[in-house]
């Protein structure tokens, strides 16, 4: 299978499996995973990057143990719509995830996601600094993939 539009992820995918939404940083992978009915995204954990190969293992685990059967990455795009190296890195996991399992995976604009969610664990969480990178990079990756779900609802 290869990267697909967001819209063919209903397709290709069993009904009622869950999706799993990623928001990938330099260090860190967030991981967030919807219901079986896809109507809402829960952060799930953070998988501390090493090797790629370790990193998506701990990333099919964690989509195994949920039965999720689609990935939703985020993808970081410029303000002017433009893709930088971010996104170029996002698109080499997805290839690289692709070559190691035959997986459904779509990409969504991520953009702003991770100053919004900083922004609500400042406001209404009122969460410190130390305590807001524990959880920023999980919540993030809900966030991205609760925007998914809205589209595919939507659509």
């Amino acid at each position: 299978m290869a990267v697909i539009d967001l819209l063919e992820l209903p397709a290709a995918t069993a009904p009622y499996s869950p999706l799993v939404g990623l928001d990938l940083g330099e260090k860190t992978i967030g991981v967030a995973v919807s219901d079986a009915t896809r109507t809402v995204a829960s952060p799930l954990e953070l998988i501390r990057k090493t090797k790629f190969t370790d990193d998506a293992n701990a990333l099919f685990r964690a989509m195994e143990s949920r039965g999720a059967q689609g990935i939703v990455i985020g993808l970081p795009v410029n303000m002017d719509g433009t893709e930088g190296a971010r996104c170029q890195s996002n698109r080499a996991f997805a290839r690289n995830l692709l070559r190691l399992k035959d997986i459904p995976i779509a990409f969504w604009d991520e953009r702003m996601s991770t100053m919004a969610i900083n922004r609500m664990l400042i406001g209404e969480a009122d969460l410190t600094r130390a305590k807001r990178a524990e959880v920023v990079d999980r919540a993030a990756a809900a966030w991205i993939l609760q925007g998914a779900l809205e589209r595919l609802r939507n659509a």
